[in-house]
């Protein structure tokens, strides 16, 4: 238990803050878990796709969910992951 008032107000604080960052973390890891099914099932519409998830990561990472270079690494790891696939069914369709 906190001793101080101002202990107790910094508690509050981070419970605050914990609860509003797990419910972005958990948001972005969905839209990533949905990016990646979804892309495997409609690899046509990767660009769309693809806008998405970089939307909700630079949102993660403006919010302080995130590090910045952490949504940049994700987003160029699942930019290469999408071309990789669209190469992949334009491959097998030819």
């Amino acid at each position: 238990m906190p001793r101080t008032q101002s202990a107790s107000k910094r508690l509050r604080q981070n419970e605050k803050r914990r609860t509003r960052n797990r419910t972005n973390k958990s948001t972005l890891k969905k839209e990533l878990k949905s990016f990646e099914k979804e892309l495997r099932a409609k690899p046509d519409e990767a660009p769309k796709l693809l806008s998405k998830v970089s939307s909700a990561l630079d949102q993660a990472a403006r919010k302080n969910a995130i590090p910045k270079g952490r949504a940049d690494r994700k987003k160029s790891r699942l930019a290469l992951l999408a071309q990789r696939v669209q190469k992949e069914t334009a491959s097998a369709k030819s």
